[in-house]
């Protein structure tokens, strides 16, 4: 949990601090330090399962975006070097890929951020405390140092933002005391070797694990990618499987068990045949979902309310919880994007409105996203499904192509699941709800049109947009054909 305080008095072996406010997140307090506030950061990471633990940053810098988006990288570099002979480059095929390195190098990378957030916040004169906090009171919340010291904190404004934590499936005989989960598998010293991941929503880590050449199976025992448009997650999961990513459909999985070679063998059941099944594999990485955080702040004390199916933290448009000066931003609350930047928003202009006179709320439509799979998907506004549920099918007009990237043709690659649609309303002007993108630097190209969508653009208007040629963001403004025309054209040039 994260805090921050104003004044300190020495109590025998408890500290006290009084404060004006406390605030979650280190950018947040950081900022809020800037607008005069004496602040104090109470940051502790539980360690996983299997012992992992990391420093100062939360899940993005530690586990999650940050280290994800480098070994996705590292795959791409292997795709590189197979297209580099047909650029003229000799490089000895094949090459070998090195996990120690890598690891060793993001973890580097992450340990140089979490430094950084130290420093950031002792620049700043804020407060931080390596503690695990949880509420006493409305205004209270205490913790333990490690020395035994017990740590008061109170303060006028409190702000959560705890985020959440990885699902273990523990009903799965021998699923948490051999499997591992996102937390754990940046921080490998040792190459995962075969792995097998169970999941309908986490294809990322599969994705940059079969790039650097490992044997990768996905488990789904429903659809990919929930909650995003249904027709793009196909073509994600065309474009992994073509690429050697394994996937079984409609299983279950039952038990893990360590075989006395040290692999693992898995059990699973085939729901449509009733069959079981039983694979052999080095590393299980469970990927089914993730949890608040909230269990150990004890929330009931200071009387904040949660959602009694998700235990998710109920607040209204100002970010504010059952308890007025108590606030929650991020992973943590209910009915919030699960994405790093949105919760950095919110929190920032939370902080404006507590201490710098403003009334900006955060907006939390059309916020643009992108799933780093080998393929990238971005998009940003409504899915395909949700537009039509929200409009109607009448009222929805879809513009789409495939399209060759450039780069894909010296190297010959295959670009069948290079794909853009734009969803609109039908009657003039034609606003835009959503923009769907798969192919290469995904995020870089939704990233530049989500600034129109946000902004109300009109497919006349995109389509007047001149392109930046060769690019594949060009093919965005080139969308001339509607999927109910029939017509499914593949842009190749100019």
């Amino acid at each position: 949990m994260a805090a921050m305080a104003v004044a300190l008095r020495g109590l025998g072996g408890r500290f006290r601090w009084r404060t004006q406010a406390v605030v979650g997140g280190v950018r947040g307090a950081a900022r809020a330090a800037q607008l005069g506030r004496k602040v104090a950061v109470v940051d502790y990471v539980e360690p996983s399962p299997q012992g992992t633990r990391w420093g100062l940053g939360g899940t993005c810098v530690n586990v999650g975006c940050i280290p994800k988006k480098l070994m996705h990288q590292a795959a791409l570099l292997g795709g590189l070097i197979q297209d580099a002979p047909n650029y003229g480059w000799e490089v000895a095929q094949p090459v070998p890929h090195d996990w120690r390195k890598m690891a060793e190098a993001v973890q580097n990378h992450v340990k140089s951020l979490n430094w950084g957030h130290r420093v950031q916040l002792q620049d700043r004169k804020v407060k931080y405390f390596n503690i695990k906090a949880s509420f006493v009171d409305e205004h209270t919340v205490c913790g333990v140092a490690k020395g035994g010291k017990e740590i008061l904190l109170s303060a006028d404004h409190i702000i959560i933002a705890t985020g959440g934590r990885p699902r273990y499936p523990t009903h799965i005989e021998g699923a948490l005391e051999y499997g591992i989960t996102s937390d754990d598998i940046f921080w490998l010293k040792e190459s995962p070797g075969k792995t097998w991941h169970p999941t309908d929503v986490a294809l990322e880590c599969a994705g940059f694990l079969t790039g650097i050449g490992l044997d990768t199976t996905i488990m789904m025992r429903s659809i990919p990618l929930r909650g995003f448009d249904q027709q793009m997650s196909s073509m994600v999961i065309e474009h992994m499987a073509s690429h050697g990513t394994r996937f079984l459909r409609g299983c279950a999985p039952s038990r893990v068990r360590r075989l006395p070679v040290g692999q693992l063998q898995v059990t699973w059941e085939d729901r449509t045949t009733g069959k079981e099944d039983t694979g052999t594999f080095d590393t299980v990485l469970w990927a089914i979902g993730r949890v608040p955080d909230t269990r150990s702040l004890n929330l009931e004390k200071a009387g904040v309310d949660t959602s009694p199916d998700t235990q998710k933290i109920l607040v209204d448009s100002r970010e504010a919880t059952s308890v007025p000066h108590i606030y929650a931003v991020g992973d943590v609350v209910e009915g919030r994007p699960e994405l790093t930047p949105t919760a950095i928003m919110a929190g920032r202009l939370l902080v404006q409105r507590l201490f710098g006179g403003s009334s900006d709320l955060m907006d939390y439509d059309n916020v643009p996203t992108t799933v780093f799979t080998p393929l990238e998907y971005g998009c940003v506004g409504l899915s395909e499904e949700e537009a039509v549920a929200r409009h109607g099918q009448e009222h929805v007009e879809v513009y789409h192509a495939h399209y060759k990237p450039l780069e894909f043709t010296v190297a010959g690659r295959d670009a069948s699941q290079c794909y853009v649609k734009m969803v609109c309303l039908r009657e003039p002007p034609q606003l835009v709800l959503g923009l769907h993108f798969l192919g290469p630097n995904a995020g870089e190209v939704t990233q530049g049109f989500a600034l129109g969508i946000k902004c109300g653009a009109s497919y006349a208007q995109v389509m007047r947009t001149v392109g930046i040629h060769p690019t594949c963001s060009e093919e965005v403004v080139k969308l001339r054909i509607s999927k109910r025309s029939g017509l499914d054209p593949t842009v190749t040039g100019c």
